[in-house]
C-alpha cells in the first residue's frame, strides 16, 4: 500500500520536493550578513556607545566579549541543532532571536541591558552561522552548482566584514550608534517570509536522543577558552588566571572526547574527522582565523590612531579589501571544477600571506596609497581564492544528515582561531611597543602593529603549507567518505 513516509532505508531528504534553489541561496546569504556585519559594525561604535550608557573602561569590552563568548561557545552545538530539529525552524527561531535582540540591544539605557542583548545575539548567530553552511550542502548537488553556491556566500562572509566597518562609521556618524543594532532588524523582517517559503524541515524516522552531557561539555569547554583568551589584554598570558583558563578548557575538551567515544547518539560523531579533506580544512581555517582577525583589527588600529582617519573614511580604506575578496571568489567558483581545491587554497594563502607581510612594513607617516592600497588588493584577492574553496573542500564527501556538524566543525576552528590569534597579536603587538623608544607615540603604535601584521602573514603562510602537504589532490566522493554508523545507534551523530 502506498505511503508517504519514507522508508528506513531511504534519506528523508530523498522524500521531499527539492527546494527552490534561488530563494534558499537568498536566505542563507541573508543569515550569514547578519552574522557578519553584527561582528565587525558594533567595533567602530564602541567610543559612542561608552559616552551614551556610561560604561567604563573595562567594563566597554563586554558589549563585544560577550556577544563573542555566547557565540564561540555554541558554535558546535548550534551546527547540530538545524540537523536535529529541522532547517526551517532554525532558521526561523534565529533569525526572530537575532532580530529581537537587536531591537533590544538598540533600546537599551543600561550598559547591563546592552550586554544581555548583546550575548543573545551571540547564541541566535551561533545556530544561523552554522545553518547557512549547512543549508547549501544539503541542497546544491556536489560539483558546480554547489561550488557556485558557495562562491556567493562566501563572498558575502568575506565582503560582509569590511562593509561593516564603513556601514559602522556612517550610521555612527551621521545616525546614532543604536543604528548599527536596528540594521538587523529589516534584514530578518525580509529573511524570516523567505525561510517559511522555500526551507523545509526533514522528518527523521525517529525522534533522535538529544547529547545532553556532550552538549554542555562542548559548551562549555569553548566557551572557557574563548574567556581565557578575551581576557589576556587584562591578565597576562602566564598569569594563574589565563594558564587555568587554558587548563580547565583542556580538561572539559577532553571529558567531551570521552563522553562522545562512549555514547549512543553522540553530539559529534568523532569518526567524521578521519574524512581527510575535514580535518585538513579545519586546521586550515584555524591558522587563516588566526592571521585574519587580527589584521583587521590593526589595520583599523593604524588607519584611525596613526594616520588619523575618521570613522567613515576608516570604513571607505576597508572598500578594496571588499572588491578583492569578491573578485577572488568569482574566479576561484570559475577555475575550481577544472583545477580542484588544493592549487586554488595554496595559490590563494600563498597570495594573502605576501600581502599581510606586506601590512608590516607600514610606516607612522604612511598613508593610504602607499601602505594600505597595495597589500589589501593582494590579501583579499588571495583570501577570496581560499576561504570558499577550503569549505568546498571541507564539506565534500560529507553526507547531508551531518552536514550540520562539519558546518559546526568549521565555524568552531575559526571562531577559536581568530580568539587564539586575536589575543597572541594583541600580546605581541603591546609587548614590542612597550619597549620602543616612543611607546605613546605613532612610532611605538606603528612598530607593533607592523610585528602583529607579520606574524598573520606567517600563520596564513602555515595555512599554505598544511594545505600543501596535507590536503587530498581530489575530494573524496561520498561514498568514500567514512560512512555513519547504522541508523539505529548513532542517527543524532
Amino acid at each position: 500500500m502506498p505511503t508517504n513516509r519514507p522508508s528506513a532505508a531511504q534519506s528523508p531528504h530523498e522524500s521531499e520536493r527539492p527546494p527552490r534553489p534561488g530563494l534558499v541561496l537568498t536566505v542563507v546569504c541573508l543569515c550569514q550578513l547578519m552574522v557578519v556585519l553584527d561582528i565587525s559594525v558594533v567595533n567602530v561604535a564602541l567610543p559612542s556607545i561608552r559616552a551614551d550608557l556610561g560604561f567604563s573602561a573595562n567594563g566597554l569590552q563586554w558589549v563585544v566579549n560577550a556577544y563573542t563568548l555566547t557565540f564561540g561557545g555554541l558554535l558546535l552545538l548550534g551546527g547540530r541543532v538545524a540537523d536535529l530539529v529541522g532547517h526551517r525552524r532554525t532558521a526561523v527561531a534565529g533569525l526572530g532571536v537575532f532580530g529581537l535582540t537587536s531591537l533590544l540591544g538598540g533600546l537599551a539605557q543600561t550598559p547591563g541591558e546592552l550586554i544581555v542583548a548583546r550575548a543573545a545575539q551571540g547564541v541566535a548567530g551561533a545556530a544561523l552561522l552554522p545553518l547557512s553552511l549547512t543549508v547549501i550542502t544539503a541542497t546544491f548537488a556536489e560539483g558546480p552548482a554547489r561550488h557556485r553556491a558557495l562562491s556567493l556566500w562566501g563572498a558575502v562572509a568575506g565582503a560582509g566584514g569590511a562593509v561593516g566597518v564603513l556601514l559602522g562609521g556612517v550610521l555612527t556618524e551621521y545616525l546614532d550608534w543604536r543604528w548599527v543594532l536596528f540594521v538587523n532588524v529589516p534584514i530578518a523582517a525580509v529573511a524570516i517570509p523567505l525561510a517559511m517559503a522555500c526551507l523545509t524541515d526533514t522528518r527523521p524516522a525517529r525522534r533522535p536522543r538529544v547529547d545532553v552531557i556532550g552538549a554542555v561539555l562542548a559548551t562549555a569547554a569553548m566557551t572557557v577558552l574563548v574567556y581565557a583568551m578575551v581576557r589576556t589584554d587584562t591578565y597576562a598570558w602566564g598569569s594563574p588566571q589565563t594558564l587555568g583558563g587554558l587548563a580547565l578548557a583542556l580538561l572539559l575538551g577532553a571529558a567531551f572526547v570521552l563522553v562522545e567515544q562512549r555514547t549512543a547518539e553522540p553530539l559529534v560523531r568523532l569518526g567524521i574527522l578521519r574524512a581527510r579533506s575535514l580535518s585538513v580544512a579545519c586546521v586550515v581555517i584555524f591558522l587563516i582565523a588566526c592571521g585574519q582577525f587580527g589584521a583587521f583589527y590593526f589595520a583599523s588600529l593604524y588607519l584611525q590612531g596613526v594616520l588619523g582617519y575618521s570613522p567613515v573614511l576608516t570604513g571607505l580604506a576597508f572598500v578594496p579589501f571588499s572588491i578583492g575578496v569578491v573578485a577572488g571568489t568569482i574566479v576561484a567558483s570559475r577555475l575550481m571544477p577544472r583545477t580542484g581545491a588544493r592549487p586554488l587554497l595554496v595559490g590563494g594563502l600563498s597570495l594573502a600571506a605576501v600581502g599581510m607581510s606586506w601590512f608590516g612594513w607600514v610606516s607612522p607617516d604612511g598613508s593610504f596609497l602607499g601602505d594600505i592600497l597595495g597589500p589589501s588588493l593582494i590579501a583579499s584577492f588571495g583570501l577570496g581564492l581560499c576561504m570558499v574553496t577550503n569549505t568546498a573542500a571541507g564539506t565534500s564527501g560529507v553526507s547531508r544528515e551531518e552536514a550540520g556538524l562539519a558546518s559546526g566543525l568549521l565555524n568552531s576552528a575559526r571562531q577559536c582561531g581568530g580568539s587564539i590569534g586575536l589575543a597572541v597579536l594583541v600580546t605581541v603587538a603591546t609587548a614590542v611597543t612597550r619597549d620602543h623608544t616612543d611607546p605613546s607615540g605613532p612610532v611605538g603604535l606603528t612598530a607593533g602593529y607592523g610585528r602583529a601584521f607579520l606574524i598573520s602573514g606567517i600563520l596564513i603562510a602555515a595555512a599554505a603549507l598544511a594545505a600543501a602537504v596535507f590536503l587530498p589532490k581530489a575530494p573524496p566522493r561520498p561514498s568514500e567518505t567514512p560512512e555513519p554508523a547504522p541508523a539505529t545507534t548513532t542517527k543524532a551523530g
